[in-house]
């Protein structure tokens, strides 16, 4: 219990955002996209901050609109901003991965979205092997979307589902009904779109055991590939919508991990593959083969089968990930339309890598994605030597005593009642944490 409601990080990074600071500068940027490998492939993030309406447990980057303007105005700049990414590299630099993410990126006006995707194949490489996702709220998918989607090369789809419970629903603001997901669903299929992603969500207010695992066996009745179980991350302080949420209907600490490990047992039982701390994924889908040869990979978008080093974010608030370091664009449309518009990228902060974040990194990414690290050998990567993680070592022999893991010689290893408090013994490797004055969402 104590385990479960400390706050911590998600780590999707390493250092985590809030550490980002405005030393890295658009110059930094443009000099780190000029000596990317030619021979590497990278990754595409687009985020669209826009949705129709604004549903009361999101934690997004987002704002309603009703009007299409804004949005074909976003996509001119998306498509100013590749132009400047491209300008800096110098070449048509090659693409294994490109996510749309938001928002509701496929608010997009159709002929906006296909500019956009025809400006990231122009400029780029896109190779034939290429996965090419995007996030989408069922309540919009029509046929027109899904022939849309298909005839711009998407392969892969992601669709928030959260609860089918409709007092749940009601009360986090998301009410769609199965036949809405269910139809949705039958429009991607019938356009070849078959790689289908949900989302479902847990700690949610009105919550129950029984509630849940309906919404599990509906969610599994359509057979989607894989399956992201989230644990609902109420912060009011930081996204003020969450407030009309009432937070004596949450669900308390006790019923969360109740929560969680019911719905994790019946996946399991549906047979779907456990897939790091919060994924789902059917054995004969890519996520579960990279998994279990040890090559799953986590960024900013949660676990991927993504092995690219460099991640370049497009759009308000997009961070990438190069190898010198993070960068992180304007988080409002205004300036980052104005720096674009200036012929500068649009960059705010970031954080350039030292060895020190580097080796801790790599740490935290083995035990979120494995489970397990091995400590010697993660030290050789680095050229570093056990007296520099000495302290987080110390840390860690008390969630031994606990059980949470075991040691054995140079490799720390979840126990398997340990692994949903994976983000705990992360957290024992984070050299920014004791000092962070950040708030983060609880542990499970």
């Amino acid at each position: 219990m104590r385990y479960a409601n400390l706050s911590v990080p998600r780590y999707t990074s390493y250092p985590t955002a809030p550490h980002f600071q405005p030393g890295v500068t658009p110059d930094d940027v443009a000099g780190w996209l000029a000596g990317l490998p030619a021979d590497e492939p990278v990754s595409l993030y687009l985020h669209v901050p826009y949705c129709r309406d604004i549903c009361l447990y999101c934690g997004c980057h987002t704002k309603a609109t009703r009007r299409d303007g804004p949005l074909h105005d976003y996509a001119k700049s998306l498509v100013a901003e590749i132009d400047l990414i491209a300008a800096s590299i110098g070449r048509r630099q090659s693409v294994s991965h490109i996510h749309w993410g938001g928002g509701t990126p496929s608010m997009l006006p159709r002929a906006a979205f296909h500019e956009v995707v025809d400006a990231i194949r122009s400029r780029f490489d896109v190779t034939d092997q290429a996965e090419h996702a995007i996030e989408l709220d069922p309540r919009t998918v029509t046929a027109d979307l899904a022939a849309s989607l298909a005839e711009a090369g998407i392969t892969r789809v992601s669709l928030g589902v959260q609860d089918f419970a409709e007092d749940v629903q009601v009360a986090i603001g998301r009410v769609q009904s199965f036949d809405v997901v269910a139809m949705a669903v039958a429009h991607l299929r019938s356009v070849g779109l078959n790689a289908i992603n949900f989302d479902l969500m847990y700690g949610l207010p009105h919550q129950t055991v029984e509630g849940l695992l309906e919404t599990v066996a509906l969610a599994v009745s359509m057979s989607p590939s894989r399956i992201a179980l989230f644990g609902y991350a109420h912060v009011p302080w930081m996204k003020k919508h969450q407030q009309l949420i009432d937070a004596a209907s949450l669900p308390g600490t006790e019923a969360r991990l109740k929560l969680e490990a019911t719905a994790r047992d019946a996946l399991a039982q549906a047979g779907y593959r456990a897939i790091g701390l919060d994924h789902f994924a059917r054995p004969d889908d890519s996520m579960a083969i990279a998994e279990a040869k040890g090559q799953l990979q986590r960024n900013f978008q949660g676990y991927t089968t993504d092995a690219a080093s460099t991640l370049i974010g497009i759009g308000t608030s997009s961070i990438s990930r190069y190898p010198q370091g993070f960068a992180q664009n304007a988080p409002d449309v205004a300036n980052w339309r104005r720096a674009i518009d200036a012929g500068r990228l649009p960059i705010v902060k970031g954080k350039a890598f030292d060895r020190q974040d580097a080796l801790r990194a790599d740490i935290i990414e083995s035990l979120m994605c494995q489970y397990r690290v091995d400590l010697f050998a993660a030290c050789a990567r680095h050229g570093a030597s056990h007296d520099e993680i000495i302290d987080s070592l110390d840390a860690v022999q008390e969630l031994v005593v606990d059980g949470i893991c075991t040691i054995d010689g140079d490799r720390i290893i979840l126990t398997e009642d340990g692994r949903p408090f994976v983000r705990v013994v992360a957290a024992a490797f984070d050299a920014y944490l004791p000092k962070a004055l950040a708030r983060h969402s609880a542990a499970v």
